[in-house]
This record gives structure tokens, C-alpha cells and sequence, in this order.
């Protein structure tokens, strides 16, 4: 499954770029000296990402945290020592690391998020293969079909950012957490009372889609970020207010420049090397689910077809 892929390869890049590896995480990290298998690792993973994205009734209802109705409190009692003997399994078999915590927030933070838009990107393009076909028509141009793309080549690659930054428009994977604040003291905006001890929070996913800010805003249509005019204004790196799936500010996320790198070289690299087709009985189903991320809810299943021998 086209999902379970790139949460496998997402997971061993973040793993190779805290430990310096270039290719495969499981060496580098003495993973099989320690006892500890890659599924192990990914099952770890999983289950925090559930208990991350689960909507807990104690945020809401306070007197209710001491009954731990769902078991979220049970269950992180027992992931937390799990993940923490693995990290110090993995720190004893490597020379230099970053420590725990910052170990925990990569690995926790710097998945999810770059499989689920990968994810997001193919089934469009399964959608429109004309999209797709432009695609490979810009990366047969630029890369051409005797070698892999790199990374230089990613700057040449206009219209693939367009198709980047039209997914990142309709399916943002933190829709309503670019930015979370609290209010600190009674206020009224636009007539509306807001009690301190509010938190408020941006709906970016509203915003990408409002009709008064956006033309045709459901349609999927990359060339919007073309023109030499809106190429460098339309930036989503939290300039841009239009487009900040990242968030904007002090607070933003700190993984951005990272997370959306990966995601165009691999979306390149995947797109160069194969074409994404439909299966005959199963079309895509655009549908969304929120857990940690905004994900699809039925994953993508696609046919495969070899582009560059």
C-alpha cells in the first residue's frame, strides 16, 4: 500500500538525517545489536501518532483526566518507557547524537507530515493525469530519463512547486494547527466576547479554500502559482497569509525548509521514475480525515507503471 511505503521511507529519512546516514537507518543506528527491529521502531511510531492525533475528552472536560475513560493515560504510560530504552539502546550504539528529547521531537514531528502530503500529491495526480503528464514533461526536460533527479534540479522545476504548493492549498496536513494562542484576558472582537483562558485557534484549511481570497477555490489548478508575479508572492512559508500551512511567525514550524524539500525531491524522484495510474475498480477518494495530521481517509492504492529503465 501506497501509504504504508512512504510512512516506512519517511521514518528512515528522519532517522538517517539525525544520525547522518545517507540510505538505510537500521546499521547506522546498531538497531539489530540492540534488540530492536525497524517494525518495532515503526509500531512505536504508529502508536504515538494515535495517541497524539485522539481526541481527548479530559482537554475538554478536566474532572474527567482522573478516570482515563479511553486508556490514553494507560497507554502513553506504557509507549513512553518503550520509546525511552530504545533511545538509550540506540544512543550507547552510536558515537555522536543529538539527545532524547530532541530525538523524540524529529522522530515524532518529522514523519507524519511529509508521508501524509506525499500521499496527498499522488492521488491528485492519479486524479489528473493531465497535471501528471506536465509533470513529467518539465522532468524529462530538465532531468531527462539517463539519470536520477537530484537535488539541483529541483530549483528548475516550476511548475512541480505549482503542483507542491496547489496540494499544500487543498490539503494542508495541519489545517487547524498552524497556530494555537490563548487569550489572556477578556476581549471582544468583531462583537464577539472571547473570555480569558481561550485558545484560539486559525483555520488555515478554511482560509486556502475561502472563495473571496481564492478564484474557483476547489478547483485543483497549479498554474494559479505561475505567473512571474504570484510566483514569488505566493510564498508558504508564513509570508503570505493566503497560504501559511506551516504557520507564520516566531512559532511556525521549525521543520518547514526541511518538510517541503523532501517532499519535492521525492515527489520528483517518484514522478521520474513511474507513472501513477487508477486501479480499474477502486478510484480515489478524496475524502479527509483529521488525526495528527489531515489525512486521507481511505488510503491511495494506485497502479504503477515503470517510466525510465
Amino acid at each position: 500500500m501506497v501509504r504504508e511505503m512512504l510512512k516506512r521511507g519517511s521514518l528512515n529519512h528522519m532517522m538517517c538525517c539525525v544520525f547522518g546516514g545517507t540510505d538505510d537507518c537500521e546499521p547506522l543506528m546498531g538497531l539489530s545489536s540492540s534488540g530492536v527491529s525497524m517494525d518495532d521502531l515503526v509500531s512505536m511510531v504508529d502508536e504515538g501518532y494515535d495517541l497524539l492525533g485522539k481526541f481527548n475528552l479530559a482537554d475538554h472536560f478536566p474532572w474527567l483526566a482522573g478516570l482515563d475513560l479511553q486508556r490514553i493515560r494507560f497507554r502513553c504510560s506504557k509507549l513512553a518507557p518503550k520509546v525511552n530504552r530504545f533511545l538509550t539502546r540506540v544512543l550507547s550504539n552510536t558515537e555522536l547524537g543529538p539527545g532524547p528529547k530532541m530525538m523524540l521531537e524529529m522522530i515524532f514531528r518529522g514523519t507524519d507530515a511529509v508521508a501524509v502530503l506525499i500521499e496527498w500529491v499522488l492521488a491528485r495526480m492519479v486524479i489528473h493525469a493531465d497535471v501528471q503528464s506536465k509533470v513529467h514533461e518539465e522532468l524529462d526536460r530538465v532531468v531527462g530519463k539517463s539519470r536520477p533527479v537530484s537535488e539541483s534540479d529541483l530549483s528548475s522545476m516550476v511548475y512541480l512547486h505549482a503542483v507542491i504548493k496547489e496540494v499544500l492549498r487543498l490539503h494542508p496536513p495541519g489545517p487547524l494547527m498552524s497556530w494555537c494562542r490563548l487569550s489572556i484576558a477578556d476581549t471582544i472582537i468583531d462583537g464577539r466576547d472571547i473570555p480569558a483562558g481561550t485558545t484560539g485557534i486559525v483555520n488555515m484549511w478554511s482560509i486556502m479554500r475561502d472563495p473571496e481570497v481564492w478564484s474557483d477555490p476547489l478547483t485543483f489548478k497549479p498554474e494559479r502559482f505561475m505567473s512571474k508575479e504570484t510566483e514569488t508572492e505566493f510564498s508558504v512559508f508564513g509570508s503570505d497569509l493566503r497560504i501559511a500551512p506551516f504557520g507564520s511567525g516566531k512559532r511556525s514550524c521549525p521543520g518547514k525548509f526541511l518538510g517541503y524539500a523532501t517532499v519535492n525531491f521525492w515527489v520528483a524522484s517518484l514522478l521520474h521514475e513511474y507513472e501513477w495510474g487508477a486501479p480499474d475498480q477502486n478510484p480515489v477518494d478524496l475524502s479527509e480525515v483529521l488525526r495528527l495530521s489531515c489525512e486521507m481517509a481511505n488510503p491511495l492504492t494506485a497502479k504503477v507503471r515503470r517510466r525510465r529503465y
